[in-house]
């Protein structure tokens, strides 16, 4: 019989946190209803999936047996593309298992017990977890109206001597994007000792950097560490890889403590040959904005608001959270799975990522099946197309 423990030999902080996770998988919720999803459009993920340049050098690689083979813990060959992609240098580029990996890493380089960061309430969670995770304090600033308030986190960032402050742009979970020239001054107005981590994971849907160069990707200052992905365009959201730029000095902190063998070697095959067909982008790009022209469609049909997107999902606005709550739940017996925010003044919305010609047949008819409302319960009718 093994020794009883009076409790699990946890540290004090692992011990005070909640058993509590950013996300529900699909995987989770189809294990809960006992069937599989007929449309998964609730994780932003892409509906075209990776290149076939990509697809084609990952089963060479498996034909190949490289699979037993270690990636490369430099990650040398993709950090080079990147650089040349991004008009940086290749030791201004950190690669890791996805954007999540490189903010918790962020909160463990910058952050010690006790230390406040900013971010948005109701923002994307997983920010907010490495930072009770690692025992520091969030502050969450109101999103103003539908985007988030870079006035507003600024402001907090000096209330609070913040070390970190969190922003994605665009945004998820509301699509919306804030721009450069705000974003330039938030950099600008920082306290001392305080970086923005500038969360660009859909910016490759935006029209700006339809050009990778263009704008060009400032490294010189250290006070922003600007992390993408491939994940979303790129459509390989199952490989874990994303990567992080910055000033060369902060970039070189990750190597003292990331896992330097995080990356697989079939994500660092399959994203460098993404690099290489760009007319993939191009490909993405046109079939998101066919598909948000689709979902607002669908919205309009039904007399449903939209918030115009500037990512590969759309918010729809159902006029207060318990009537959104109760269309996602009704969506989600029918096999649509989808997510919300869920803290006012977001959480009357539901995300609806764009899926492929099936799922998007199968959301269409779930939204036949269910009544959808066309009022608000004040009475008045639904928000404008800019979310006012």
């Amino acid at each position: 019989m093994p020794p009883s423990l009076p409790h699990l030999p946890f540290t004090r902080l692992v011990g005070s946190l909640p058993p509590t996770v950013p996300f529900v998988g699909p995987e989770t919720l189809e294990r809960a209803r006992g069937a599989p999803f007929v449309a998964r459009i609730g994780a932003n993920e892409s509906a075209i999936g990776p290149s076939p340049r990509a697809t084609a050098a990952m089963v060479a690689a498996l034909d190949a047996r490289e699979p037993r083979l270690y990636g490369d813990p430099e990650n040398h060959a993709l950090r080079t593309a990147l650089a040349a992609r991004h008009g940086v240098a290749a030791d201004e580029i950190v690669v890791d298992a996805g954007i999540d990996t490189l903010l918790g890493l962020s909160v463990r380089l910058f952050m010690e017990a006790g230390d406040t960061a900013i971010g948005s309430l109701g923002a994307y969670p997983t920010f907010a977890y490495h930072v009770a995770g690692f025992g520091g304090r969030l502050e969450a600033v109101p999103y103003r109206a539908l985007h988030e308030d870079p006035d507003a986190l600024l402001a907090a960032s000096h209330e609070h001597a913040a070390r970190l402050v969190y922003l994605a742009n665009p945004d998820n979970p509301m699509g919306t994007r804030v721009d450069r020239e705000a974003v330039a001054n938030l950099i600008d107005s920082l306290p001392g000792r305080c970086l923005l981590l500038l969360d660009e994971a859909y910016a490759e849907y935006t029209d700006e950097t339809l050009d990778p160069v263009n704008p060009p990707i400032d490294t010189a200052d250290p006070r922003v560490i600007r992390f993408r992905t491939f994940s979303k365009a790129w459509g390989m959201a199952g490989m874990r890889i994303g990567y992080a730029i910055g000033h060369r000095d902060v970039i070189a902190g990750f190597e003292r403590i990331r896992n330097h063998f995080g990356v697989n070697r079939l994500a660092q095959i399959g994203a460098l040959a993404s690099l290489g067909d760009e007319g993939h982008l191009t490909r993405v790009r046109a079939s998101v904005g066919a598909g948000r022209a689709s979902i607002e469609a669908l919205a309009d049909e039904h007399g449903v608001s939209w918030v115009p997107s500037s990512t590969n999902f759309v918010a729809l606005d159902f006029g207060d959270a318990e009537r959104a709550s109760a269309v996602m739940a009704a969506l989600l017996s029918a096999g649509v799975f989808l997510r919300k925010p869920g803290v006012p003044p977001l959480d009357r919305h539901v995300r609806i990522g764009v899926g492929d010609e099936r799922e998007l047949a199968a959301l269409a008819a779930g939204f036949g099946r269910i009544s959808v409302p066309t009022r608000r319960r004040d009475g008045r009718p639904p928000a404008t197309r800019d979310g006012r």
